[in-house]
């Protein structure tokens, strides 16, 4: 069960301006709309802003603009979402799994006391694992694999040999990491596979979605950055490298040897096809295909607007013409700079 804390508590934690009573206790989280007693809601989007007048949450989270808006005890600050974040962090801290490895859990690498090994957890030979970390049941860590400290791996993670993950990464159910990459030359009628002698290395601050799958590199490591974000489901190729602080959606596809700058987002199901180079601050729109390196920062999207069926097939006959009519236009063009030099 949450635990109940006062907003002074809070705001001595988190920062933040108190306005109102602080020895108000909440003990969870929740929306404007279904916040009781013993609740604090939050105001991220202004769109929601009527319901502060009505929401029975004990106290709220506002940016400072819409503090005016409520009399309820609140928090002031300027980024209300992150502060909710944290605010959810500390009322439900993680539990806590027993330390030390179960007895049917293998370890052929020592495991410093700090860690919990779960049950049937297969640690492989060289492996260094760091303080407080956690592989929940049924994992396996190949030979030499680095796991860095406070790192919690969920049921089923697979981390092949000599991938390194940093401190604090946070890798979800199912997630294989340092398989084999799609590496085959072809012969004749024959496809020789190439054997993928680079690694996979993950930076600090990283979550790695469910049934996420990064490729170890070909010859060269593919290389995940620090604070990045992946949801479930989501293809890393061999020799990807994603910046600092990028996020993708969920069903995301990125082909070999791209590399992602720092602080980009791609949306669900965003598809960026290989050897191609994004800069910073670069942002993919949903759906989005990309073909094309991107050196400028700024919002991409390709994909065509959804609309009835009828109506998309009569658009897409157009787009079909296009071509044909920017020919018909350049000659025309050509025909009336004629005319206006002859007369």
């Amino acid at each position: 069960m949450p635990v109940g804390l006062r907003l002074e508590e809070i705001v001595a934690r988190l920062g933040g301006t108190l306005v109102g009573d602080g020895s108000v206790i909440v003990a969870q989280v929740a929306t404007l709309s279904a916040a009781a007693a013993g609740q604090i809601a939050f105001l991220a989007n202004p769109k929601y802003r009527q319901q502060l007048q009505t929401t029975r949450a004990a106290a709220v989270i506002v940016p400072p603009q819409y503090s005016a808006e409520t009399a309820l005890p609140r928090i002031v600050y300027g980024n209300a979402y992150a502060y909710y974040a944290r605010v959810v962090a500390l009322l439900n801290p993680a539990p806590l799994r027993a330390r030390g490895a179960h007895p049917t859990a293998v370890a052929h690498s020592r495991v410093p006391p700090s860690a919990s090994i779960g049950e049937n957890v297969v640690v492989g030979a060289g492996v260094t694992l760091g303080e407080n970390v956690t592989l929940y049941p049924g994992c396996v860590i190949g030979d030499g694999v680095a796991i860095g400290d406070d790192s919690v791996l969920y049921p089923n993670v697979v981390v092949y040999r000599d991938c390194v993950i940093g401190k604090r990464a946070v890798i979800q159910a199912g997630a294989v990491i340092g398989g084999d990459g799609f590496g085959f030359a072809k012969e004749g009628e024959r496809w020789i596979k190439i054997p993928q002698i680079g690694r996979v290395v993950i930076g600090d601050d990283v979550e790695v979605g469910a049934n996420t799958s990064i490729d170890r590199g070909a010859l060269d490591d593919t290389v995940i950055g620090n604070g990045v974000k992946l949801d479930n489901q989501i293809q890393i190729a061999h020799n990807v490298t994603i910046g600092d602080h990028t996020a993708m959606a969920g069903c995301v596809g990125v082909a070999g040897s791209t590399k992602i700058g720092r602080r980009c987002t791609v949306g669900g199901a965003g598809m960026i096809v290989g050897h191609l180079d994004l800069a910073d601050d670069v942002h993919i729109s949903a759906g989005t295909m990309v073909t094309k390196s991107l050196r400028d920062p700024g919002q991409y999207t390709s994909i065509f607007p959804l609309e009835a069926h009828a109506s998309w097939l009569r658009n897409a006959a157009q787009i079909k013409r296009l071509a044909r009519l920017a020919e018909r236009v350049a000659e025309l063009e050509k025909k009336i700079e004629t005319m206006e030099k002859t007369s």
